[in-house]
């Protein structure tokens, strides 16, 4: 009962998962070492954007912190990490425009995000609770637990996947951006495409291994009711 056969697939999506991680820093530090063809930092292009899309009371402020960056939509804010605030590479302009495309989505209520945001709440305390409810349930024999962590596990992975479509749709968005405003060239769009493509792999890795942990739950309770 401590091993089932999904087991292996877990550990293949962890290893995927542990790859994407690397080759996010990896074309991160590459493409952080080439300048765009603008010439404009990071902090300069996520101000630009905001300004064309009608969000200039949207402050842009630098973080500590290596890829630290990120859209606060509770305070409203675009927070970028120093080495992209300050820097002019391709990788500097791509994750700042990526963060931009998130608040793009939130003045446009995006479907995903707002569907995403309402979940919040909910997943902050179901996920603490479901796997003290899955692995008790399991170490008792106990299947009522396992089911009802189950469907507070699911709430989790739900969110997970609901995830996908948004970054998605900010890298489309950010691609779309650094083109029309002249901020890379279109031979530059391989770079941008490296940086936030790997990063999307690490959203698809972290829904994969939630998804497989959740069938894996599942085929244990229903083989649980069979025996009973």
């Amino acid at each position: 009962m401590f091993f089932h056969p999904m087991d292996f697939l877990i550990i293949i999506a962890f290893a995927i998962s542990l790859w994407a991680q690397f080759k996010v820093k990896g074309n991160f530090k590459k493409w952080s070492q080439v300048s765009a063809y603008s010439g404009r930092t990071g902090a300069e292009v996520a101000r630009s954007i905001l300004d064309q899309n009608g969000l200039s009371h949207i402050p842009v402020e630098p973080v500590p912190g290596m890829l630290s960056d990120h859209y606060d939509p509770v305070s409203k804010v675009v927070r970028l990490s120093e080495s992209v605030y300050y820097g002019d590479s391709i990788a500097s302009v791509s994750v700042a425009a990526h963060e931009v495309g998130h608040a793009v989505q939130h003045k446009q209520s995006y479907g995903a995000l707002v569907f995403r945001h309402r979940m919040f709440p909910l997943v902050n305390l179901t996920s603490g609770v479901a796997p003290f409810l899955l692995m008790g349930g399991l170490l008792l024999q106990q299947f009522q637990l396992i089911g009802v962590g189950i469907v507070l596990f699911s709430i989790a992975v739900l969110f997970q996947l609901v995830t996908l479509p948004v970054e998605f749709n900010a890298s489309s968005r950010a691609k779309r951006y650094l083109l029309a405003e002249g901020f890379i060239r279109n031979d530059e769009e391989r770079g941008v495409n490296k940086v936030l493509n790997a990063a999307a792999l690490t959203y698809v890795a972290a829904a994969l291994i939630s998804l497989l942990e959740l069938l894996k739950f599942v085929m244990i309770f229903f083989q649980g009711q069979r025996e009973e």
